[in-house]
């Protein structure tokens, strides 16, 4: 019941801000998964290739994938036949990999440019000049991918202000990358930010897409 009561709340939560929910499901079992699922949730987001291939081999199959973690490109392969999303795309490398497995599949597989915001060393994404490069330059040889927007990750602390000031950079770089000529493949709508410490702070500055995990789910499975 605690689930179900926890996937109502974010759920009504997001929906005031026209933002999707994205359960994170990493760790936990196939049953708690399916608790939400009965809750009504679809999207659920994983950071690890084995873990998630094994609960799309077991649950229903009209879950919504999302690889939320850092994907290396030799594993892209395994989930290619499914995902719906991969949201951390850090590099040209990885984008191209993607691209590549996706028309072996016969697929066009949708994904965000992870930008690095943080202060944090240990966070992964493209800066802001790479970023801005790579959209006008790199990206029209790509057509088995759909860029629909940007991910990115605030620094872990408590000073909020710092995290809403990270946020809105954000939320400004997407505005920015909107008013380039950009490939019919681009679309640039979607901006995934914001986890359980932070997504308020996150809906407040625009994000589409909150990772919430703890608070669903609770403790590591």
């Amino acid at each position: 019941m605690e689930i179900r009561k926890n996937i109502n709340f974010y759920q009504a939560e997001v929906e005031r801000y026209h933002a999707k929910l994205i359960a994170v499901s990493k760790t936990h079992p196939p049953e708690k998964i399916m608790e939400a699922y009965e809750a009504g949730q679809r999207i659920f987001g994983e950071n690890k290739v084995q873990e998630m291939v094994s609960k799309y081999e077991v649950l229903p199959k009209d879950i919504q994938w999302h690889m939320i973690g850092h994907l290396q490109s030799n594993k892209v392969k395994s989930i290619t036949p499914f995902v719906a999303f991969i949201h951390g795309v850090d590099s040209e490398k990885l984008l191209s990999e993607i691209n590549k497995q996706a028309q072996k599949a016969g697929r066009i597989i949708s994904c965000l440019l992870q930008v690095h915001i943080a202060e944090e060393e240990t966070k992964f994404g493209f800066d802001e000049s790479e970023l801005l490069s790579f959209v006008q330059g790199g990206l029209l040889r790509y057509d088995h991918v759909k860029i629909e927007g940007l991910m990115g990750m605030a620094t872990f602390t408590s000073n909020q202000e710092q995290v809403r000031k990270e946020f809105k950079h954000l939320k400004n770089l997407s505005e920015k990358v909107k008013t380039l000529n950009l490939p019919p493949h681009v679309t640039m709508k979607e901006l995934s930010m914001g986890m359980s410490a932070d997504y308020k702070i996150a809906l407040e500055e625009g994000s589409t897409m909150v990772r919430i995990g703890s608070s669903i789910f609770g403790g590591r499975g």
